[in-house]
């Protein structure tokens, strides 16, 4: 890599890492431009060269903290030969993602219906296509074998994702009931049985 890249490389990550201390310190009140160039040290013209303007820097934190937790899931999965040990695997890395890493989790939930996200819709579906194909790919021998249920990709993406998804919501929103221990405990099972064909 050279010199120039590592520079363009280091300052856009740089920019991304300050934005999310900034989210995790002041809120989405706090999050704004002025406050991520104050904190950088970066100049609001790198800010546009880089991300266009301050919503294309926060769709790319967005989907950088999106990518890192279906990392995180999929790096749990694959090892993983059999069914339900891989989705329990699934499941409690998603939950473990949250507590290690709230503030990530933080973005990405309070930005799922954020104003920023529809004009980079195309690119945070691109970057996310390759890792939720790959737990497709990883299920689809065992949707054969008969061991998790035939489901469109999009619906059983939901059985795996989307309980654990709401649980972390309601957690980070601090609803009494909801800790993300109990849920490691009881949750992943549950949602094996959702995605058992037997």
């Amino acid at each position: 890599m050279s010199p120039r890249h590592r520079t363009t490389a280091g300052t856009v990550e740089r920019l991304l890492d300050t934005a999310l201390d900034v989210y995790a310190r002041d809120g989405r009140e706090g999050f704004t431009m002025s406050a991520v160039i104050k904190e950088s040290g970066v100049s609001s013209g790198s800010l546009y060269h880089h991300f266009g303007n301050f919503d294309g820097l926060a769709a790319a934190l967005y989907t950088r903290c999106m990518t890192r937790l279906l990392e995180a899931m999929v790096a749990a999965l694959e090892p993983c030969e059999d069914a339900r040990e891989g989705v329990l695997a699934a499941t409690r890395a998603y939950l473990r993602f949250a507590a290690e890493h709230r503030a990530e989790a933080e973005f990405i939930h309070a930005s799922a219906y954020a104003a920023f996200l529809p004009a980079h819709a195309a690119a945070v579906a691109g970057a996310k296509e390759p890792l939720l194909r790959r737990m497709m790919d990883w299920a689809a021998p065992r949707v054969a074998a008969g061991e998790i249920v035939d489901l469109p990709p999009a619906l059983l993406e939901m059985l795996l994702i989307g309980p654990v998804a709401e649980t972390v919501r309601r957690w980070l929103a601090g609803a009494p009931g909801v800790g993300l221990d109990e849920a490691a405990e009881l949750l992943p099972e549950r949602v094996w049985r959702s995605v058992s064909a037997r």
